[in-house]
């Protein structure tokens, strides 16, 4: 379809977390919820149709410098946003949604040059741009996210990125199933309670506070524990962890370690891999270790000199990239230098993912082997918009477990008016049911979330939220992180 972008808009939602999130660096009490509105017009039949994207702005994920503070973070994200969106409304006439992300994706880039913005920062405006107009095409095709990938309405020339890869590769992710459930992977924060009596004041909210209640209330099996870097405490806690699933009888649970790019040489994290690998109490444990998530600073993970060294491990688990996956270079760079892959976020670019999935299934058809891997990862994901239209991603992307954490650290949908959430249970209530307090809230049962609904839905959400005022995108103003 030739399309014409007719007006970007913003409104935003300021939210508070039931508890804090640690992650990295940070830790997350508050931040602005944006909803961003693309129009769409048809320059054939004249016909528009509106798409919507959403994320809340986490400070200290895209740029990780001690330095700064939320508000300058805050700040960056929302420049890169605007500069994404004036450009795109200057850039008329497109043949495919394809052609107009990759034209968005270098203008991006070659101003994010003079700009000193990290890749990943300056991407993800290009990414909200993107998810709108995705989700704009589709409502005026009539069809899914998956149909439109396997009919390849959007124009997608994955060769004229990387002309190696083969058709059939790419035929295979585009033509792909969704899948109907995920596992749903539960964060274990650095600082969330292990056991419910370590609880110290409980919020009584009717949602768990801890990862036993939250294993006995969802019925988990796939865990994403995030580690510091201290070998004392790391173990320690993984011994707790280990100890918890024994006694509630887990019998087939599997997890991830994230490292927050806690690491700056093979050596340092070599050792201490090995000190909690060598942990007799952790052995079988670590025997249900799926992969471990960039342990290695973005400054340093895909430098030819920790390429040369993760190389020379011969004994080194698999890892992946996440925080260094910024641009199109990114994975072939890492799969080159020893990684065993990298992660899908909607927020890293909805193309870029499919790109990044040709990629691995070519390399993995190449080699004759399953060794690479791409995995499903969040920040902090809530509905109604950015969890659907990710889940969307992941279905179609054939990711079979992938971190959630939202439903934990916000109540449930209860920060949106009673009719949007009334909405959302009758647009997804297979994803969504009405918690015993009123509320909307995430279902998950024996662990794993249902996406039918949002299988069928254009790109994920069967609806646009109009939760707030929106504005021109010229006009949309710094939103402020909120205040107690």
């Amino acid at each position: 379809m030739k399309f014409d972008l007719v007006a970007i808009d913003v409104s935003t939602v300021p939210m508070r977390t039931r508890m804090p999130f640690r992650y990295g660096i940070a830790k997350l009490e508050a931040l602005p919820h944006i909803f961003l509105k693309a129009r769409v017009t048809d320059r054939e039949s004249g016909r528009s149709s509106d798409g919507v994207a959403a994320e809340g702005l986490l400070p200290k994920w895209f740029e990780k410098h001690p330095d700064t503070t939320p508000e300058q973070d805050l700040a960056n994200m929302h420049r890169v946003i605007v500069r994404a969106g004036q450009t795109a409304l200057r850039m008329q006439g497109f043949d495919d949604a394809f052609t107009f992300w990759k034209k968005l994706y270098d203008a991006q880039a070659e101003w994010a040059a003079g700009q000193n913005l990290e890749a990943l920062l300056w991407h993800f405006g290009v990414s909200m741009i993107e998810r709108a107009v995705i989700d704009a095409l589709c409502r005026n095709w009539g069809v899914p996210f998956h149909q439109a990938l396997a009919e390849n309405r959007f124009g997608l020339d994955i060769n004229s990125i990387h002309p190696h890869i083969g058709q059939d590769a790419i035929a295979a992710v585009l033509n792909r199933k969704p899948l109907g459930t995920v596992h749903l992977r539960h964060t274990v924060g650095m600082s969330d309670a292990i056991l419910a009596e370590d609880v110290e004041d409980r919020m009584d909210d009717g949602l768990p506070e801890s990862l036993e209640e939250d294993i006995k209330t969802y019925g988990l099996s796939y865990f994403k524990i995030k580690v510091r870097g201290d070998v004392e405490a790391d173990v320690e806690r993984l011994r707790r962890i280990a100890g918890l699933f024994r006694s509630l009888g887990l019998a087939d649970y599997r997890f991830t370690l994230d490292g927050n790019e806690q690491f700056h040489d093979v050596g340092t994290f070599g050792a201490f891999w090995d000190s909690i690998r060598g942990d007799e109490e952790l052995s079988a444990f670590f025997d249900r270790l799926i992969f471990i998530e960039q342990p290695f600073s973005r400054k340093i993970a895909l430098s030819d000199e920790l390429a040369r060294d993760l190389r020379a491990w011969e004994e080194a688990p698999p890892m992946i990239i996440d925080e260094s996956d910024g641009d199109l270079e990114a994975l072939p760079r890492a799969l080159e230098g020893g990684w065993a892959g990298t992660s899908h976020k909607n927020c890293k670019g909805v193309f870029k993912g499919i790109i990044n999935a040709a990629y691995i299934e070519d390399a993995n058809r190449k080699a004759g082997t399953e060794r690479y891997v791409m995995s499903g990862e969040d920040l902090v994901n809530i509905g109604p918009v950015a969890l659907l239209q990710d889940l969307a991603a992941m279905a179609k992307l054939g990711i079979s477990h992938v971190e959630r954490n939202g439903h934990h650290y916000f109540r449930g949908l209860s920060m949106f008016s009673d009719g949007l959430q009334e909405r959302m249970l009758e647009h997804h209530g297979d994803l969504y049911h009405r918690h015993a307090d009123g509320y909307a809230a995430l279902d998950v049962r024996e662990g794993r979330i249902q996406l039918d609904s949002l299988n069928r839905a254009p790109f994920g959400v069967a609806f646009i939220p109009e939760e707030s005022p929106y504005f021109p995108i010229q006009q949309w103003e710094c939103p402020p992180i909120p205040q107690p």
